[in-house]
């Protein structure tokens, strides 16, 4: 048990996140509390965060990742929150710079950046670049927007810290596969839900393999040997499901 505990709450939104969430808490239980928010799992994510003395509300994300989030912040108990994925870990330098953070209590926003990790190799480059997001903050100057690709909003200065977030996103191919369906989807309706028209030159030839020449040229995934080609050519084909997608329902409401 770790004595004199940061006055802190750690956020975590998990569903069906058995294989994760135990390391993800493990990571934060320097901080007072931690907090899951969970999304009616089937499999036994409650019974494990419950065993490291997590506290979990049950709430139905209904596609609304800035809903729950905030739904999460304002359950939280602390005045300074953390926003934490289950498939994510706090290194150890992280978790130094958190503590100083909150312990300074200054009107900050704070982010950090993610490496993504997984059992064949680390992409550091490419489409999975690490990439630098808003993660500590006041509870009473920020909330989230966007219902996918959702974004906090502060009215805190940002800082940046060096310590970075170990990220583990996919552990199989058809996970990543269910990912690339499942965020394409909601992508292409709320382009259609806006009025977003859709080129077949522009958005369905032409963007995909933009997409695939930025990601592997541009930002270096070439470095990251086959990995980096694999996501690149995989960002390609996310590209252009979204359009796709979006295709579909401005003609014939999704069939093709």
């Amino acid at each position: 048990m770790i004595k004199n505990k940061l006055p802190l709450t750690v956020v975590i939104l998990a569903r069906n996140e058995a294989e994760n969430i135990q390391d993800c808490i493990r990571s934060a239980l320097f901080a007072d509390e931690v907090l899951v928010i969970e999304n009616s799992s089937t499999d036994n994510t409650v019974e494990l965060a419950l065993e490291l003395n997590a506290k979990v509300l049950n709430r139905s994300l209904n596609n609304d990742y800035a809903g729950q989030r905030n739904f999460a912040i304002e359950n939280a108990k602390h005045d300074w929150i953390f926003m934490l994925d289950a498939d994510e870990r706090i290194t150890e330098t992280l978790q130094d710079e958190i503590k100083d953070a909150v312990t300074a209590n200054e009107n900050f926003c704070y982010q950090v950046s993610r490496e993504n990790h997984f059992i064949s190799g680390s992409v550091l480059h490419g489409d999975l670049r690490p990439d630098n997001v808003e993660r500590l903050f006041l509870k009473n100057t920020s909330h989230y927007e966007g219902a996918i690709h959702e974004r906090l909003h502060s009215t805190s200065p940002i800082k940046r810290f060096k310590g970075r977030l170990i990220h583990c996103p996919y552990k199989s191919w058809e996970a990543h596969m269910n990912k690339i369906n499942f965020y394409s989807s909601l992508v292409a309706k709320k382009y259609h839900d806006k009025g977003k028209k859709c080129s077949f030159i522009r958005d369905i030839l032409i963007k995909p393999v933009w997409a695939f020449f930025k990601v592997y040229f541009i930002h270096l995934g070439f470095l990251d040997g086959k990995l980096g080609l694999i996501f690149s050519v995989l960002h390609y084909f996310y590209t252009l499901e979204k359009y796709l997608k979006l295709d579909s329902l401005n003609r014939s409401n999704g069939r093709i």
